[in-house]
Parts: C-alpha cells; sequence; structure tokens
C-alpha cells in the first residue's frame, strides 16, 4: 500500500505549474483557488483541465457561474499563489485583475491565461476534474512560469538553475 507522506513525497519531485483559477460568483464579486493541476486535454475541441478537492469553496461557485479563467502566474508571483491557496482570506486583496469577455478576473502580470466555460466534471477519489472549452486565450508576458518543486517555489530559471546545480554537485 501508498502511504500518502510517501506519495507526497516522490511527487513533489515532479514540477508543476502554479495557476489561479478565477470566476466571478453571483454577485459578480471575484473568486479564485490556486492549482498545480492544470493540462492540456484536447486540441479539436479545445479543452483544458484542472483537479480541485473536493472540499473547495471555490468549486460550487465555479459551477454556478459555469466558466472559470486559468491565469498561468509568473515568477514573481508566489505572493498570489500563497494568498489565493489560504481559506478564508480575501484572495483578491492587493491583486488587480480586469474581466475576460466570459466575466473571469484576468491578473495581472501573469504569463498567460485561458478562458473557458465549464465543459465537464468528473470526481475522481478526493478530487474533481473539471474540464473546460476553451473560448479564448492569450499570451500576456515574455516572464518565465511559476513552478511549484519540492515542496517550494520558483521561476522555471531559477528551478532549472538548482537542478543543474545539484546534478554537477552529484
Amino acid at each position: 500500500m501508498v502511504e500518502g507522506p510517501h506519495f507526497r513525497n516522490v511527487l513533489g519531485h515532479f514540477p508543476t505549474s502554479v495557476v489561479a483559477i478565477t470566476t466571478t460568483g453571483e454577485d459578480q464579486r471575484p473568486q479564485g483557488l490556486v492549482v498545480g493541476t492544470f493540462a492540456s486535454v484536447s486540441l479539436d475541441p479545445p479543452l483544458v483541465s484542472f483537479l480541485v478537492d473536493r472540499s473547495s469553496s471555490t468549486l460550487p461557485l465555479i459551477r454556478a457561474a459555469g466558466r472559470f479563467c486559468a491565469n498561468a502566474l509568473a515568477g514573481d508571483q508566489d505572493h498570489v499563489s500563497r494568498r489565493f491557496g489560504t481559506k478564508g482570506a480575501d484572495r483578491f486583496a492587493e491583486v488587480t485583475w480586469r474581466p475576460s469577455a466570459l466575466g473571469n478576473p484576468v491578473l495581472d502580470g501573469v504569463v498567460a491565461w485561458v478562458d473557458c466555460t465549464v465543459e465537464k466534471e468528473v470526481e475522481l477519489g478526493d478530487h474533481f476534474m473539471v474540464v473546460g472549452r476553451v473560448r479564448e486565450l492569450q499570451v500576456e508576458s515574455v516572464k518565465t512560469p511559476l513552478l511549484f518543486f519540492r515542496g517550494s517555489y520558483g521561476d522555471y530559471l531559477s528551478t532549472a538553475t538548482l537542478v543543474v546545480d545539484r546534478l554537477v554537485g552529484w
């Protein structure tokens, strides 16, 4: 049997992108969460997905809105990831954004964003996979993306340097 801490430790050696998933509630207030599981699903039709814990308080808002925007955080936005990962926090305090054509928050300073309508939701273990149909997408900057690797944040260049330094030292 695979034990949880061992599972988490080994998978921590797989670098993951850090993505803020955003939407607006019925009151048009911005809502969001952070994920490390954003992926392309299909080119035709254009589909993407992310995984979210079943206990997420933001998932019901995404369901109700029927839409979301995936914001690829830049290497200098670890503070945004921490804020979006804190339960009960005002996640949009000190975060500037503009609405997408669908009305989802596009965060300032991100590398890229993908605006979607919810296509499907699948229950998988203690998470739900949300699949979105891409309606619009854009590269916003040439910044390097924020990554999560071995329990720490870093950007692509600093993470690559760390890996090379460890390999050379090995």
